[in-house]
């Protein structure tokens, strides 16, 4: 019983961590496309498209997806 009160108190705290993390990622993004775009004119589109779909799933209340997505810019961006 205490495993199942746990595993839900975890559930219901994980989700507004992820919430927050998406403007974090989203602030991130910009910051690095402004101070060091990509040369590669198709990553640069494609990090821009991926920073756009991340905010809109953040905005409908998917954080884990958004999260997920963004994290594959700022992978595009850092390499």
């Amino acid at each position: 019983m205490r495993r199942i009160a746990i595993f839900f108190v975890t559930a219901l705290l994980s989700t507004p961590l992820f919430a927050m993390h998406c403007p974090a990622d989203m602030e991130r993004i910009d910051a690095l496309l402004e101070s060091n775009p990509p040369a590669d004119p198709a990553v640069l589109e494609r990090v821009q498209e991926l920073r756009a779909e991340g905010e809109s799933l953040h905005k409908a209340g998917k954080h884990s997806e958004s999260v997920e997505v963004l994290g594959e810019a700022l992978t595009l961006l850092e390499e």
